[in-house]
Formats: structure tokens, sequence, C-alpha cells
């Protein structure tokens, strides 16, 4: 029986935070409509674009050769938030993490030889 109740209060507390994490922001959307100034017009209802009114359709096509060069950014921008930590832990870590981080890097590397070979990273 003793375990029993441990389990069940187990249960009211992961039924009391699930009540919380729905009920707060539920509470906090309804009280920032109440609060708020409300009073519609035309002019807040069209698109900003530096105070100029809108040209052209909003939809344009750009090449794949940007959205290739942003996602190269990324992947290298994502592999400098995970040496920075191996780095500062290096002493800690040892030889495998050593060798980890080299075949995360190799790999790195060939993802970088590729988009060379295949012209990504030549911009115009």
């Amino acid at each position: 029986m003793d375990v029993f109740n441990v389990y069940q209060n187990n249960y009211l507390i992961l039924l009391a935070f699930l009540c919380l994490g729905v009920l707060l922001p539920v509470v906090a959307l309804f009280l920032a409509r109440l609060l708020r100034p409300h009073k519609p017009s035309d002019a807040k209802y069209t698109t900003y674009e530096g105070g100029n009114d809108p040209v052209d359709d909003s939809r344009v096509q750009f090449n794949v050769r940007y959205y290739m060069f942003a996602l190269m950014f990324v992947i290298f921008d994502i592999e400098t938030v995970f040496l920075y930590p191996w780095a500062v832990a290096y002493d800690k870590l040892g030889v495998f993490a050593l060798i980890e981080m080299l075949i995360f890097v190799v790999m790195l590397l060939i993802g970088l030889i590729y988009a060379w070979k295949k012209k990504v990273l030549k911009w115009i």
C-alpha cells in the first residue's frame, strides 16, 4: 500500500504541472486580450514596408543557391555550437571523445568538399 501512495503522489504532481502548463498560457492570453487597446483601422491591416505602399506581390521566386548557402551556414554554425563545449571539457573527456570529434569534423569536411564541388558556395 505504501508503494501505491508514492506512485499516486507522483501522478498528482504530474497532473498539477500539466494543468499549470495548459492553464497559465490560456489565462495569460485571455488577460492580454482583455487589457490590450483595441482600435482597428484600415492602416493597421496593410502590409508594412518602411512606410511605403506595397508595390509588387510578396511571393518572389528566389534562386535555390541562396537556400543552399543558408543551409551551409546553419550546418557550420551548429558545428561551432558542438565544438565549443567539447573544447572546454577536453581534459576530462579523454581519447574516445577526441576520436568522436575527429569523426564529426571529417564528416563536416566531406560535406564542405561536396558543397565546394557542386559550387554551392559560389554566391553569384
